[in-house]
């Protein structure tokens, strides 16, 4: 059976506190699953001002929205150049795609 990819799209803090949730969920069920936390708008300073877990190796934070906020990624969460173009591309190339 072959890997399933997930990305999951965080726009809020609700939505980011959702699929840190998800992904916690979602590999107890199906640890052999590709996750990411895909997170712009204002996820992105909820990601930065709460404490990191485990689910943080999964996120990824739209560097636009952190230019856009003012905002510095002082936590080394891993960045992308923008959630748009990041969640297009997975998408195209096989991955489904969850809002939280």
């Amino acid at each position: 059976m072959a890997t399933k990819r997930v990305v999951l799209h965080a726009s809020t803090a609700e939505s980011l506190s959702r699929a840190r949730r998800n992904v916690q969920n979602l590999l107890a069920s199906r640890p052999n699953t590709e996750v990411l936390i895909v997170a712009n708008a204002g996820a992105v300073s909820a990601a930065l001002e709460t404490l990191g877990d485990h689910t943080d190796q999964y996120l990824r934070l739209c560097r636009n929205s952190l230019i856009a906020q003012g905002l510095t990624n002082d936590k080394g969460i891993e960045e992308i150049e923008a959630a748009v173009v990041t969640l297009m591309e997975l998408q195209t190339i096989g991955w489904a795609y969850i809002h939280a």
